[in-house]
């Protein structure tokens, strides 16, 4: 099983074609989908054992936390907050696929926040870095390149995948 937090609902419907997958999300929504699962929860306080996931996806959510975008409270930390507690339903050897933009750290209120590579790596601190890749300020993508290269990207995409090893 698959655990999407908030992602696009295309995202995780194309991936239950293989898989079975639970959906997490704010919204009470109300979809039938053969192998996938709709629960109501907050990426800050989510319905999961600690270490219980081997899979965990969170593809362009954590830049919004606590920005009131979502009707959520403002807290300047709530991108931390969110990567604490993805981190903490991880089991040992899961793993957590995280898309965010990255570059020269911003808020753009009430929209998003840009990490730099640093700044999401040391928010994932209880994890490990397995693979980065890019999407670009140009648009290219670029796998399995060095986070630290583009700290001082305007925009671009951050792909990158952490697993719980023993720390």
């Amino acid at each position: 099983k698959h655990v999407d937090v908030g992602s696009q609902l295309n995202f995780g419907l194309t991936l239950s074609l293989d898989l079975p997958v639970e959906f997490i999300d704010l919204r009470k929504l109300n979809i039938h989908w053969p192998n996938y699962t709709m629960r109501a929860g907050s990426i800050l306080e989510l319905p999961y054992e600690n270490k219980s996931l081997d899979s965990l996806s969170c593809l362009h959510v954590i830049e919004h936390i606590g920005l009131g975008r979502y009707g959520d409270p403002l807290d300047h930390e709530g991108s931390k907050k969110a990567a604490i507690e993805l981190s903490r339903v991880v089991k040992l050897n899961g793993n957590l696929f995280l898309s965010t933009p990255i570059g020269k750290p911003i808020i753009a209120f009430n929209s998003h926040r840009i990490h730099s590579p640093k700044q999401i790596i040391e928010m994932f601190n209880q994890l490990e870095l397995i693979s980065f890749s890019v999407i670009d300020d140009a648009g290219c993508y670029k796998e399995n390149v060095s986070a630290f290269d583009y700290n001082d990207a305007r925009y671009a995409c951050g792909l990158f995948h952490f697993s719980k090893k023993k720390i």
